[in-house]
């Protein structure tokens, strides 16, 4: 019978063929007296990434070949699905995060009973204006909108439960709200400092383009935060005000109309009769998530809660009716 590793470490890599062979040896040296797995996910590179990895020698070394370049949150997906460890530990494969903090982070997740342990790059090597300023708007921003508060999103260091990280449902580019999602989780979230350290070869994959992405899938995690289980209170009540305004609006046009006005062709009239269409089909599409949502757990035998664990308190046991 296989016996599960207490940890699995899960590195992205992509066109990294000179960071492979010294992060394994970091990674290596890190985990002496733990018992691991390395998980290597090529995310479709085009240079020697997969041939420094094939000639690593040791044990409990798994390659994960992507067809083609799917992404970050794919690809950690994907070595997150592969994982047989009782905690995962994910990295950056360029060397910038230090296998070294795996340990003590682990260690907090253990003997605190943290379902994610987080980083935070105190000390970050990046440049100023092109990475570090975007990143600390964009945290704070998140962490004022999302009110899960995290003080570093963008660092990939990070350590889960097993269960959990193969829960979060990654796909997309959600791996910058791995905090929300699991917060979405009902997880038990922590972090601490990590340290952080400037790239010695290959080129970043992150630039400021990246910063209308990120704001289009915190509408995602909004939504899913706040009305996954409940969309209609969104649709449904901005349907009812539309619909509640071109109302008030067609008959202040009735009151009009009956004092003898013209009222035929008014700009205001058309805007009523358009926000009361767009009220009964907001208040329409509320209802259709809902039974879509419905259906979504119904079907999946999901249930919209999660139990964190169940305790008997007291001693006397519960009594079963005769």
């Amino acid at each position: 019978m296989d016996i599960k590793p207490k940890l699995s470490v899960v590195i992205c890599v992509y066109n990294e063929e000179a960071n492979i062979a010294p992060l394994y040896e970091q990674i290596q040296m890190a985990m002496t007296g733990i018992e691991s797995e390395i998980i290597f996910v090529d995310d479709g590179s085009t240079d020697q990434t997969v041939s420094e990895v094939l000639k690593l020698k040791g044990d409990g070394i798994v390659l994960v070949r992507l067809k083609r370049n799917y992404g970050q949150s794919s690809a950690l997906a994907a070595g997150i699905e592969k994982a047989n460890g009782h905690y995962i530990a994910t990295i950056d494969g360029d060397l910038q995060n230090d296998p070294a903090d795996i340990p003590a982070m682990l260690n907090k997740a253990i003997r605190e009973d943290w379902d994610l342990v987080a980083g935070i790059r105190a000390n970050r090597k990046d440049g100023f204006i092109w990475r570090k300023l975007p990143s600390k708007l964009a945290n704070m921003f998140i962490r004022y909108t999302t009110q899960v508060k995290m003080k570093d999103y963008g660092c990939t260091l990070k350590v889960f439960k097993a269960d959990l990280a193969k829960s979060l449902g990654l796909y997309g580019e959600l791996h910058r709200f791995i905090p929300v999602l699991a917060s979405n989780e009902g997880a038990a979230i922590t972090q601490m400092n990590v340290n952080h350290r400037a790239r010695e070869h290959g080129k970043s994959k992150y630039g400021i383009g990246r910063t209308l992405k990120v704001v289009s899938d915190l509408i995602l995690m909004l939504f899913l935060k706040k009305y996954m289980q409940k969309p209609i209170h969104l649709f449904g009540t901005s349907g009812i005000f539309l619909f509640m305004i071109g109302g008030l609006i067609n008959v202040y046009l009735l009151i009009l109309k009956i004092m003898g006005h013209d009222i035929w062709g008014k700009p205001i009239m058309i805007l009523g009769i358009l926000l009361i269409l767009a009220g009964i089909q907001l208040v329409t599409f509320g209802l259709l998530s809902e039974v879509n949502i419905r259906t979504y757990y119904e079907s999946q035998n999901k249930k919209p809660y999660k139990i964190r664990n169940t305790q008997n308190v007291g001693n006397k046991k519960l009594r079963t009716a005769s």
